[in-house]
């Protein structure tokens, strides 16, 4: 394992690719058994296989999630499915359950990672897991830096802390709001995210909320890229960002922006400009980000309240899925709308650099005046010479 593990989230097989190739040493992902998050692309025992055949060939990791909260109808087959994970190659099980931790530790190879959604927030927490013989703790998202280096100096097992992603309106996730209003539990993978909902503030028949604005409960996203150098200072084995319903091109350009700034920070021992990764971040996030409870208590305004100033990049115009380099021609997946006689910029895991396009063709080799089909397959002539899962953006 890497002394600093940068840990990427991933709904499919393709994101998940995306993620390690783009910089993450390990990624975590649902099983379609046992899992938070149902309503994400959870994966099959034969896609899991493909993600670490992979993942391994890239000296990457496979993390699966194991962490709902479990009732006794979910304990029936828990042992099979452990063991059948492991025949597929998985490396670690991520679990809130001490149960399932247990079934990890006593019966099969793989690493017993403790969700955050146990809410591990002091020493004597950690110290409880690491006596039942786990290999790390996913450290609750509300502590601060000072907080998590008290936690690191009384351990010697492995700490894992979330640097980016939602944050949830309740402890470690571990809220009833949903359920309650939809009958959708978030601990047992059906959140509905109705802290997100838009809502009306109502007081004796009188709406006292701006018109076209909602009253919300949830925060604004984490974002640790100012934390990263004190992070790796304090010793953290694993920085996880959270987001496996997140779009391609979100993994992609966040996974990349931390790659850099931790590879730079152990280069260099310093950073001299945050605010270039902090760009980059901007070109992929949609929500408006803080840095959550790290430096600081949250005030008002790690609040989240007007969905209008969170507006969905459209960038992301598209995927290199071949390059014919004898004819040098890229043959692309749309997702955005572009035209042809276009500059485009391609961002790869090494670079980022310009091209210029003139014609675009569809399949059937027919010039098009503009790509409008998201996931259409098209291809245009390029000197330069692309690669498979670079990504194109205007």
């Amino acid at each position: 394992m890497a002394k600093f593990e940068l840990l990427a989230p991933a709904g499919d097989l393709e994101k998940l690719k995306v993620a390690i190739l783009y910089g993450a040493d390990a990624v975590f992902i649902g099983g379609q058994s046992f899992s938070l998050r149902s309503r994400a692309s959870n994966f099959t025992i034969e896609d899991i296989k493909e993600a670490c055949n992979f993942a391994h060939k890239h000296n990457a990791k496979i993390h699966v999630t194991c962490n709902i909260v479990m009732h006794n109808m979910d304990t029936t087959g828990i042992l099979d499915y452990l063991k059948k994970l492991e025949n597929a190659g998985v490396d670690c099980i991520i679990a809130s359950s001490i149960y399932i931790l247990k079934l990890v530790i006593e019966n099969t190879k793989m690493e017993a990672h403790v969700s955050t959604q146990t809410s591990s927030s002091n020493e004597e927490a950690v110290k409880f897991y690491s006596k039942l013989g786990v290999s790390r703790v996913v450290l609750s998202r509300e502590l601060s830096l000072d907080e998590i280096e008290r936690v690191k100096k009384s351990t010697n097992t492995d700490l894992e802390v979330f640097i980016h992603g939602g944050m949830c309106v309740s402890y470690s996730g571990r809220c009833m709001l949903s359920n309650n209003m939809t009958n959708r539990d978030a601990n047992r993978g059906g959140c509905a995210h109705s802290c997100r909902w838009c809502y009306d503030f109502i007081k004796d028949d009188k709406i006292y909320n701006p018109e076209g604005d909602y009253f919300a409960m949830s925060s604004k996203d984490l974002c640790a890229i100012k934390a990263i150098p004190r992070l790796i200072d304090l010793g953290i084995n694993s920085f996880k960002i959270e987001g496996r319903m997140k779009s391609l091109h979100y993994i992609a350009t966040v996974v990349n922006a931390y790659r850099k700034i931790i590879d730079e920070y152990l280069e260099t021992k310093e950073i001299k400009d945050f605010n270039k990764y902090i760009d980059q971040i901007s070109k992929a996030e949609n929500r408006l980000t803080a840095t959550g409870f790290l430096f600081n208590m949250p005030t008002i305004n790690e609040q989240l309240y007007d969905l209008n100033l969170t507006v969905p990049t459209k960038d992301f115009i598209g995927i290199v899925k071949e390059y014919d380099k004898e004819n040098k021609i890229a043959y692309i997946e749309q997702r955005n709308y572009f035209e042809p006689n276009s500059t485009i910029e391609v961002f790869s895991p090494s670079k980022t650099f310009k091209i210029n396009i003139k014609e675009i063709y569809d399949m059937d080799g027919n010039v098009v005046d503009a790509a409008r089909h998201p996931l259409q397959r098209l291809y245009f002539k390029c000197e330069e010479e692309l690669k498979p899962y670079d990504l194109l953006r205007l």
